[in-house]
């Protein structure tokens, strides 16, 4: 995969990154022409596309793997929200609500009018509030690890549970991305977006989400459980939970391919194949 090209996009009032691997138009996917976008003299063609948005505190960079796998199948779009990564940070932290008119305006200024949108821990909640404001534009929906279960929504227990997946069920790779990131988005910003995502009702909000709904998580994750992601997964419209086993909340860093390949076929991208046998319903 040729490197993503990244866009500085203001949307919503706030500057965020896109980083875009578009595939070359006539390979047979369907997708965009490669190229610089709205930069280079007017929008992409319309394309079946996938939209990646991290978590709390994190970046695109831990879904470089998961980014790179799924570019092979679609056009491919990994976001560093306002105020996260490098991006500058607003005056105030941004509701989910805010964060999901970032994402819609962002691609739509990428020409990008239909997109899976998949989205890991608190970029869960940004794609489920980003599909209920543009269900015409969101067929599917991907929640990894969502958070916040409905039946630990205080901060104590969910700081417990990120150090135990930290400490027992991550690699060392996942952990220097995570941390790294989170030392960047420094803890006054972190507690204030951690207000946000603590406040946000993550249960009630799912049940308005008309698309197919895929719950994915890490079988060891003790962030976003199995009775939390079979609770959440109930009360979507159409709602499919999968489990990947070995490995934690940081589930499309460790077990990449996997998760690409759920995701391929859970959204029927172009040469998606049979889930692998290990995911479990």
């Amino acid at each position: 995969m040729n490197t993503p090209i990244r866009f500085d996009v203001e949307a919503g009032g706030h500057l965020g990154y896109v980083f875009a691997s578009r595939r070359p138009a006539g390979d047979g996917s369907g997708a965009s022409e490669s190229g610089e976008g709205n930069q280079s003299g007017g929008p992409a063609k319309a394309a079946r596309a996938v939209v990646l948005i991290h978590g709390i505190g994190a970046s695109h960079r831990y879904l470089r793997r998961l980014h790179g796998l799924l570019a092979e199948s679609a056009d491919t779009y990994s976001i560093d929200l306002p105020g996260f990564g490098a991006t500058p940070r607003p005056e105030h932290a941004l509701t989910v609500a805010d964060h999901a008119t970032y994402i819609a305006g962002a691609m739509e200024q990428l020409g990008v009018l239909e997109f899976v949108i998949v989205g890991h821990s608190m970029g869960a909640q940004f794609a489920i509030e980003a599909a209920l404001r543009q269900p015409g534009r969101i067929p599917h929906v991907v929640l990894m690890g969502p958070v916040v279960d409905s039946k630990r929504r205080t901060v104590t227990r969910q700081a417990l549970a990120l150090g135990l997946d930290s400490l027992c069920f991550e690699t060392p790779s996942s952990n220097f991305l995570v941390f790294t990131d989170y030392f960047r988005c420094g803890p006054a910003w972190y507690l204030e977006t951690l207000r946000v995502m603590m406040d946000y009702p993550t249960a009630e909000r799912i049940t308005g989400v008309t698309a197919p709904v895929l719950v994915l998580r890490g079988a060891r994750d003790p962030v976003a459980t199995s009775d939390w992601c079979r609770r959440l997964a109930g009360r979507a419209t159409t709602g499919r939970l999968l489990e990947i086993r070995g490995t934690g909340h940081v589930v499309q860093h460790n077990r990449a391919v996997e998760v690409a390949g759920a995701i391929t076929s859970f959204a029927g991208l172009p040469g998606a194949k049979e889930a692998p046998k290990e995911f479990r319903a």
